[in-house]
């Protein structure tokens, strides 16, 4: 396969020759020889010339405005990810996201749900925890009395005075304290490019930067990171000290972050987690 079979132009063809008069909203009034829709038809809807739009195909202009692929897109009947296909192949960059999304998407809910008795939570693009299982609630106190604006890792990693969040209910100690801060500072960097409008992140950086030393050194510094292994101490008050291996994964374009905890199979570590879920449950049936 050429370049030219995987460019701006070819994929402009591809979409309109699948796109049916009558899915675009417009009459068909007539036999035509071809499914999909003609130059003239798709220019209209897009609100550009005929001549513009073979020139795009024809890959003699290759650099339209983000305006034109806007109208395009529309045009088109594109979703979000062939849209944003469409920006990276005319050098642009897709539109971003309005807000921050807080509703865990289906696919990631069918995968966290089938961990089984694997500690694990979600969390939003800017570490606010939406999702939990039982045994994450076993594990670290169960976060569902705690209001969703406090289900902060952020604050309650840099507390600021009079606002700081809570996911853990007991302390729990990190073996690469200082590698972890600088990941999720990373994290909230990169959020802010993401969703660069979005008023609850734009609110949680000012607090920060203004009232946690640490957070804005590591801010004003630059601090870039990735999550790398960790081990972390969780100091259960009923089942004692449990060992766990922390991982943290990436959804891609949705931005939530799937945090697992887990002890090797058959450890005392793992018998503990066992005995803390089983406390949990039993709490929970005696109530």
């Amino acid at each position: 396969m050429t370049s030219s079979e995987l460019g701006l132009g070819a994929t402009l063809r591809a979409w309109r020759d699948r796109l049916n008069p009558a899915g675009a909203g417009l009459p068909v009034t007539q036999r035509r020889r071809t499914a999909g829709l003609r130059r003239e038809e798709l220019a209209e809807l897009a609100g550009i010339s005929v001549d513009y739009l073979v020139r795009l195909e024809q890959g003699r202009a290759a650099t339209p405005s983000a305006g034109a692929v806007a109208a395009l897109a529309r045009a088109l009947r594109l979703d979000a990810a062939e849209r944003d296909h469409l920006y990276q192949l005319a050098g642009l960059q897709p539109p971003a996201p309005a807000v921050i999304e807080d509703a865990v998407p289906p696919g990631v809910q069918r995968l966290v749900t089938r961990l089984g008795d694997v500690a694990v939570a979600v969390f939003t693009a800017d570490w606010r925890l939406v999702w939990w299982t039982p045994t994450w609630a076993a594990l670290l106190g169960d976060p569902a009395g705690v209001p969703p604006e406090e289900r902060s890792l952020v604050r309650a990693r840099f507390p600021v005075p009079g606002q700081a969040g809570r996911v853990e209910a007991w302390p729990v100690q990190s073996s690469s304290l200082e590698a972890s801060n600088r990941a999720i500072v990373a994290d909230l960097r990169r959020a802010s490019v993401r969703y660069p409008t979005d008023t609850r992140l734009a609110d949680l950086l000012q607090r920060l930067i203004a009232g946690n030393a640490t957070f804005a050194a590591l801010w004003r510094g630059g601090a870039v990171g990735q999550h790398t292994e960790d081990c972390k101490t969780v100091e259960h008050p009923v089942v004692g000290d449990i060992h766990v291996d922390c991982d943290v994964l990436s959804t891609g374009d949705s931005d939530f972050k799937i945090v697992a905890l887990t002890s090797p199979p058959g450890s005392e570590d793992a018998r503990r987690i066992d005995r803390a879920r089983q406390r949990l449950a039993a709490d929970v049936t005696a109530v």
